[in-house]
């Protein structure tokens, strides 16, 4: 039997029935349809599926949607501004921390999310906030030289 939810996804409020049993990440691709959630493992390994549920980092394969309920959610999707591209996306484009792109959007909230809570993180701490995203192009090395450079250019939003 379904259950009626609200979630806040990118400041934009949903109503939706959903399923007991559907992960969050299923509900934020196919019902929202924001598939920059990626779906790799699905047993909270991998990290694509990362989103920010409540100025948290959360696997969202591993969060069922109906404890998400009242909840804001930050996506991929939810980044870009106005102005263009987050800081954190322009700099993952400018150093080429990006290759094939299926870990990219867990590893930028990952880096929002460090960001966020610390902006002075060094090298240790970046490497830290992103060890629960594998990536099996970059060698790992250019994603950290971009969030290092983003906290490098002052605040962010």
């Amino acid at each position: 039997m379904k259950r009626l939810i609200r979630l806040n996804v990118n400041d934009k409020l949903y109503e939706i029935a959903v399923e007991p049993n559907r992960t969050l990440a299923d509900v934020i691709r196919e019902e929202l349809g924001l598939t920059g959630t990626k779906k790799g493992c699905e047993v909270g390994e991998c990290g694509t599926c990362t989103v920010i549920l409540d100025g948290k980092t959360v696997n969202s394969c591993l969060v069922l949607a109906v404890q998400a309920d009242g909840k804001t959610i930050l996506t991929i999707e939810g980044l870009e501004t106005d102005q263009g591209l987050h800081p954190i996306q322009q700099s993952f484009v400018e150093k080429g921390a990006v290759q094939c792109g299926f870990c990219t959007s867990g590893m930028i909230l990952s880096a929002k999310s460090l960001l966020d809570q610390n902006p002075d993180a060094d090298e240790k701490e970046i490497r830290s906030a992103i060890s629960g995203n594998l990536c099996r192009c970059t060698g790992y090395q250019k994603i950290v030289e971009a969030i290092a450079s983003v906290k490098d250019r002052g605040p962010i939003s």
